[in-house]
């Protein structure tokens, strides 16, 4: 029997990844599953003077963002997610599909639900998508979805 206890959603606000949470709520609905949502802040790295190597963001900066990501997680779990459902939410600092995979070890997620936003552009080229690499990664089943999904109505989904 499929077990789907525990669920991974990485969320970075867009639409689409709050798509996928409202897709991942109806999954644990059915399942009687746990969500598990993740933001991942992704250290800015710049090098202002070559002779010094590479400086990432302060400390305090990223203080703030995790502080205001974990608000947003607060206030979206209450927003889309049913006090049925036991959610938990965090906030990490990394690469996000390796702080994705970690967390899926970490939380002994079942299933990860990820967002893919279909970008075409040179970058994706270079060095993949985020989606692409959590496939290839996680310890366990990755759902990507992508707009529009067939059979899965989101404003409907809103509704109840």
């Amino acid at each position: 029997m499929l077990n789907l206890k525990n669920i991974l959603i990485p969320i970075d606000f867009s639409a689409n990844s709050k798509n996928a949470l409202l897709y991942s709520v109806e999954l644990a609905e059915k399942f009687n599953s746990s969500l598990h949502l993740l933001y991942i802040i992704e250290p800015v790295v710049y090098a202002p003077d070559f002779s010094m190597g590479q400086i990432t963001v302060p400390a305090v900066e990223t203080y703030e963002v995790e502080k205001r990501a974990m608000d947003e997680l607060e206030k979206i779990s209450k927003q889309y997610i049913p006090e049925s459902i036991v959610c938990t939410f965090a906030v990490k600092i990394g690469k996000p599909f390796s702080e994705i995979v970690d967390a899926a070890k970490e939380q002994n997620i079942d299933l990860i639900v990820i967002s893919s936003h279909g970008h075409s552009t040179v970058e994706h080229i270079f060095f993949g998508s985020t989606s692409e690499k959590v496939v290839k990664k996680a310890p366990c089943p990755v759902l990507t979805l992508r707009e529009p999904l067939k059979g899965f109505d989101y404003k409907e989904a809103l509704v109840r």
